[in-house]
C-alpha cells in the first residue's frame, strides 16, 4: 500500500528576535508533519512559540532557517504574491480577535476573501454563515453581535473559499468557556463534514484534548 504524503511538512524550523541587546530564540529547530484532513492543536503556556508557529507553517512569517512543503510546495521558496494567492486559495485563518471590518455587515465580512481573490461568491459566503448557525444575522453589523457571533462569522469567513487547511490562532481567548467549547465543537464539525485539516493553537489542554492529535511546544521546542 503507498504512503500518503502528509499535506504539511515543516523540518528544522528556526525563528528568534533581537529585544534590545537580547535574542530570543522562539522556535529551536521543530519538525513536524500533519496529515490530510487531521485536527491538530497545538498547546503551551504564553510565550512557548506557539503563534510563530503556526504563523510560519502559514506561510504568514519566514523562519530564519528551516523549511515549511504544503501540498508539495515550499512555501518560502515562492514570490510573496504567488505566497499570498496560495494562503487566499487553499487555506483559511481564524484569529482571537476575529478581525472583523467594523463597518461592514457580517455577509459582506464573510465575502471579503473571495472578492480578494477570484471574485465576488456571495452564495458562498451565504452557505458559509449558514454552516456557522448564522442565517438570520447576515445583515448584522460586528457590534450588534456578541462575541461568540463574531467568532462564528471569522470561521464563516475562514470557510467561504473553500480551503484545504484551517489555521486558529486562540479562536476561544476572548470567550467564556461555554461559548469558547461551542466554538471549538463548531470547527471540528464544520472541518470534519468539509473534510478540512485543523490547526488550532490554544493554552487550553482541556480543549486541545478534543482533537486527532494534540502537540505541546516549550521554550521552542516540541515535548
Amino acid at each position: 500500500m503507498q504512503a500518503v504524503t502528509p499535506q504539511l511538512i515543516a523540518r528544522d524550523l528556526f525563528q528568534s528576535f533581537r529585544m534590545g541587546p537580547r535574542r530570543i530564540e522562539v522556535l529551536r529547530g521543530i519538525s513536524m508533519e500533519i496529515a490530510h484532513g487531521e485536527a491538530v492543536f497545538l498547546c503551551g503556556a504564553s510565550g512557548a512559540g506557539k503563534t510563530t508557529l503556526l504563523y510560519t507553517l502559514a506561510g504568514l512569517e519566514r523562519p530564519e532557517s528551516g523549511t515549511v512543503e504544503f501540498e508539495g510546495r515550499l512555501l518560502y521558496n515562492e514570490s510573496s504574491a504567488s505566497q499570498a494567492r496560495l494562503r487566499n486559495r487553499k487555506m483559511g485563518f481564524v484569529f482571537q480577535g476575529y478581525f472583523l471590518l467594523p463597518e461592514l455587515t457580517a455577509l459582506e465580512n464573510v465575502s471579503l476573501p473571495a472578492m480578494i481573490g477570484a471574485g465576488s461568491r456571495s452564495d458562498a459566503a451565504k452557505e458559509s454563515l449558514k454552516a456557522v448557525g448564522l442565517a438570520e444575522r447576515m445583515q448584522h453589523l460586528p457590534a450588534e453581535l456578541s462575541g461568540g457571533e463574531q467568532q462564528r462569522v471569522a470561521i464563516a469567513r475562514a470557510l467561504t473559499n473553500d480551503p484545504d487547511i484551517i489555521f486558529a490562532d486562540e479562536p476561544t481567548g476572548n470567550l467564556d468557556s461555554k461559548t469558547g467549547d461551542a466554538i471549538v465543537d463548531l470547527l471540528l464539525s464544520v472541518a470534519r463534514e468539509r473534510n478540512k485539516t485543523l490547526l488550532v493553537v490554544t493554552h487550553d489542554t482541556r480543549l486541545a484534548a478534543r482533537g486527532d492529535r494534540q502537540l505541546q511546544i516549550k521554550d521552542g521546542v516540541l515535548q
